[in-house]
């Protein structure tokens, strides 16, 4: 891939039609991929699996042990470069190791914590002496790390930061102090990835050690799951850091913060698909054991649709990951030996859409599925005793987690129009064209997909149109209009959950492939029609409101597309028979 000449643009699916077969996709793994899979895969099963009662139980020496075996394993050098100590392999395989750990709960969340946000910000933005002392350690395992980013007055505001650093009278420390709420892994972590303000106004990143001066770390919070993450507050107190470990650049922590939380919604991204198919496969483990009127329970067609629609959400999932994951791999691939930090920030926020969705749908998914599976184990859901039960507590945090997915919802319309105000794209063409477009019929495609191209299409020109009317009708006060930016979000995260699983089944046609993309794209299309029917009714209060309502519907509803029961309950035979999520 990194040879490739082939590029597309970040958040360019919202405005211009993708070429398929340029996706990546699960089909397209190499051996290597499946060998660190396999890899990642078995360590969960076999070392981690029998500890997770301990890990449930806070035994945070057994979480550091299982990390230090996983750094043994290579499993937490997968994004270091090779002449750090790392294994420097591409996006598709840090997606992959994010996957397995997924299923494993809170420790998932640890080892994840520890590989994205708090190692990256030093392979992306550490001097060549930072790198050279800290990513062996954290490659191997020696050394765990956190980040520090949240505040009791800044949350999503990250910029308001209050903690403050000061360069002492002598010119070799910075001296910190204020404190930091929520911190993964603080218990047991050995750098932490701090940010303050320097003299209280330079937004600045640091690296802490656990034993500087003035260091120290609050009460293990109370939580309702992750319980094998450690979660609690660091207080800097006139913490001591020496001059020489602040990373990157004096006032620009916030290129750091905000980039390398692209990444990191990637990451929960992958590590929400690993759980929600864990979820999954627990519900079919169960609903074939538990008999009722005389027969399993996944033999009744009520279960069986419950199955078939919890796969189409993970495949429509998986797919935009591993879409995600080419591009990233593509934009980011020989960004190990860069010294140029403005060009690493702007890479690594090239596809911060397609990374927003990925953590978005991706943790909604796990929702969803952990939901639908507690449901289907009945009142032994409920019950401690059931792995759904801690998996469904364990699932809550991720829609928290790396930004709320309503901040997260919030950017995605900001990056478009970011893009319109500086000329990248010509917004008023492209939503007469739109327009124009929903007033035709349908264009005209050709294969066995033809009526999905056609949804998908639309979907794209309804968006088009969409944004455009609220762009004329709010103008610089759109961005207060925050229920209406959501609306817009979710059209676009259901065009390109739709376009990925539809991309999917063209680039690896087989059956149950195809039912599958089909279910995801009659879904995003009947969202779409829901959701722009709202956006409009509140947005508009002219006579043009009606006209415009009726034009989108009849243009939607003309798309024949249909997913019979019979078809689900194929999907769900196949999930039952293999007794785990399969695409094919």
């Amino acid at each position: 891939m990194k040879g490739s000449t082939f590029r597309v643009r970040g958040g360019s699916f919202l405005y211009e039609e993708n070429t398929s077969q340029h996706f990546f996709t699960p089909e397209d793994l190499t051996d290597e991929h499946k060998m660190i899979q396999k890899t990642a895969a078995q360590f969960i099963k076999k070392e981690v699996e029998p500890y997770r009662e301990e890990i449930e139980n806070q035994e945070f020496t057994k979480v550091v042990e299982l990390l230090q075996k996983a750094g043994d394993l290579g499993l937490l050098a997968h994004s270091v470069p090779e002449q750090y100590g790392g294994l420097g392999l591409d996006k598709i395989s840090k997606g992959l190791v994010g996957e397995m750990v997924g299923r494993a709960g809170s420790y998932g969340v640890a080892h994840s914590n520890h590989t994205c946000i708090a190692t990256l910000p030093i392979t992306y933005f550490g001097t060549l002496q930072q790198k050279k002392k800290y990513l062996p350690k954290l490659a191997n395992g020696e050394f765990i790390g956190a980040y520090c980013l949240t505040e009791p007055n800044a949350g999503s505001d990250a910029l308001a930061a209050q903690t403050t650093a000061k360069l002492n009278v002598e010119g070799t420390h910075y001296v910190l102090n204020g404190t930091k709420i929520y911190i993964t892994n603080a218990a047991f972590s050995d750098t932490f990835i701090v940010y303050a303000k320097i003299n209280g106004v330079k937004f600045t990143a640091f690296i802490v050690e656990k034993h500087f001066p003035g260091f120290s770390l609050g009460p293990e919070e109370k939580k309702m799951g992750i319980k094998g993450s450690s979660t609690r507050s660091v207080i800097l107190d006139d913490c001591l850091v020496p001059k020489e470990n602040l990373l990157g650049e004096v006032g620009k922590g916030h290129v750091i913060a905000l980039n390398v939380l692209n990444l990191g919604r990637f990451n929960l991204g992958s590590a929400c698909v690993g759980g929600a198919k864990y979820a999954l496969e627990l519900a079919i483990g169960y609903t074939k054991q538990r008999y009722q009127f005389g027969k399993p329970i996944s033999e009744f067609n009520a279960t069986k649709e419950k199955i078939a629609l919890m796969a189409a959400r993970i495949f429509a999932s998986e797919s935009i990951q591993y879409r995600t994951a080419g591009l990233l791999e593509y934009e980011l691939g020989n960004l190990n030996h860069s010294e140029d930090f403005t060009d690493i920030a702007e890479k690594l926020m090239e596809y911060a859409t397609e990374c927003a969705i990925c953590k978005v749908y991706g943790s909604e998914t796990l929702d969803q599925v952990s939901d639908e599976s507690l449901q289907l184990h009945g009142g032994a859901g409920f019950i401690k005793d059931y792995k759904i039960e801690q998996v469904y507590r364990d699932s809550r945090i991720n829609r928290i987690f790396e930004g709320t997915n309503e901040i997260n919802r919030l950017l995605l319309p900001t990056h478009l129009f970011k893009k319109v105000v500086k000329g990248e794209i010509a917004l008023e063409s492209i939503v007469d064209t739109s327009l124009k477009n929903l007033s035709k019929c349908h264009p005209t495609y050709e294969g066995e997909f033809s009526i999905e191209k056609e949804a998908i299409a639309a979907i794209r020109n309804v968006f088009l149109v969409c944004i455009g009317t609220v762009y004329k009708e709010y103008n610089k006060q759109l961005f207060e209009q925050q229920e209406t930016l959501m609306k817009l979000s979710n059209i676009a995260i259901e065009l390109f959950a739709a376009e990925s699983s539809l991309a999917r089944a063209l680039k690896n046609d087989h059956p149950l492939t195809n039912l599958l993309a089909k279910i995801n794209v009659e879904k995003a299309v009947l969202q779409t029609e829901f959701l722009a029917r709202q956006l409009i009714n509140e947005a508009i209060t002219t006579e043009a409101r009606l006209p415009l309502v009726k034009l989108i519907s009849n243009h939607l509803q003309t798309l024949d597309l249909v997913i019979t029961s019979k078809e689900k309950r194929e999907i769900a035979d196949a999930q039952i028979e293999a007794e785990q999520y399969i695409s094919s």
